[in-house]
């Protein structure tokens, strides 16, 4: 799969999510086979870049190429000025959000809230792609809601203005994360346009992954909250849709280095303090699915400094003391 210039090493992309995929989460993933990794959602509102969550969105210091940028707000000069910005920063690709489903989003004329206004979304597309010199992609919902699906129009749109590829997740706005991803719209999509679709939705394992591009005749599946607590899940629908086999899950051991790796990312990109509050909710993640570890990540969500932590992840899987350590 292409995206203008830039060739992707795979078919399974990171989409983007807020508190997430920060630069550590990103090169995890690329690392255990993500072909793209989509920064956290950054605003338009320059304004605002000079905070440390801003700037700390924009770091991409030694990340693996291409790098990719997702921004979003409600008028095209503003979303220009964005990209031009991130691309002198160092982004290779610009990602325009029309599909972010939350409230605080919405209500300010952007994210998915955008689909409503289709003559809008034509002039933010066309302001941004003449604005920068990088390819721009889009990411976007089925539709406002059930009654108004108008994800093929906005994609016609899209390709129209220059755009080189466009995510779409199988829900409506309306639905927020509720029921099941459907992927109709995206087959749909996929066969009135040219450019690259990724499928989104709902993909969290090798089968569903090969089922949807198959049923779909998307470019690639876009990976997202399956991704949390289970980064190797993209190595695994690599080597299914290569291969037809699937892989051994990862034992203990590969699991305790994987997880150590990332915190230890987590702690020099952030700082001691918000590195170890940051890693609490991936360590949830990691542990959610050992059941007979619920002491011990109680425990985990409470410690305050580095050592703490990382001896009592190291504990867990050299000994799994559960008694000892949950005491």
């Amino acid at each position: 799969m292409r995206i203008g210039c830039y060739s992707l090493r795979t078919r399974v992309v990171l989409a983007p999510m807020a508190g997430v995929t920060d630069r550590p989460f990103r090169q995890l993933c690329k690392r255990l086979g993500a072909g793209l990794a989509v920064s956290e959602m950054l605003t338009a509102q320059l304004a605002l870049y000079g905070s440390a969550k801003s700037r700390r969105r924009r770091d991409h210091d030694g990340e693996v190429e291409p790098r990719i940028v997702q921004i979003a707000g409600g008028e095209p000069g503003m979303l220009a000025e964005a990209a031009r910005m991130n691309v002198a920063e160092g982004a290779q690709i610009i990602d325009i959000n029309m599909g972010c489903p939350a409230k605080k989003v919405c209500n300010k004329a952007a994210g998915s809230a955008l689909l409503q206004d289709e003559t809008l979304v034509r002039q933010i597309l066309e302001a941004v792609v003449s604005a920068v010199d990088v390819p721009v992609t889009l990411k976007i919902r089925s539709g406002w809601d059930r009654e108004h699906k108008n994800g093929i129009r906005i994609a016609e749109l899209a390709q129209q203005a220059g755009i080189q590829a466009i995510a779409v997740h199988g829900r409506t706005r309306a639905d927020m994360f509720a029921g099941e991803a459907e992927h109709e719209t995206v087959r749909a999509i996929a066969a009135a346009v040219k450019i690259p679709v990724l499928a989104n939705g709902d993909v969290d394992s090798p089968e569903k992954a090969r089922a949807v591009l198959e049923s779909t005749g998307a470019a690639a599946v876009m990976i997202g909250r399956a991704a949390q607590g289970r980064p190797w899940i993209f190595r695994e629908i690599n080597h299914y849709l290569a291969t037809g086999d699937k892989l051994p899950p990862p034992n203990d051991q590969e699991i305790a280095d994987i997880m150590l790796e990332h915190l230890d990312n987590l702690y020099s990109f952030y700082g001691e303090f918000t590195g170890v509050r940051m890693a609490r909710k991936h360590l949830n993640w990691y542990l959610k699915t050992r059941p007979e570890n619920n002491a011990v990540r109680e425990r985990l969500m409470r410690v305050e400094s580095v050592c703490e932590q990382q001896r009592l992840l190291r504990n867990l899987f050299e000994h799994n003391n559960i008694e000892e350590l949950a005491a």
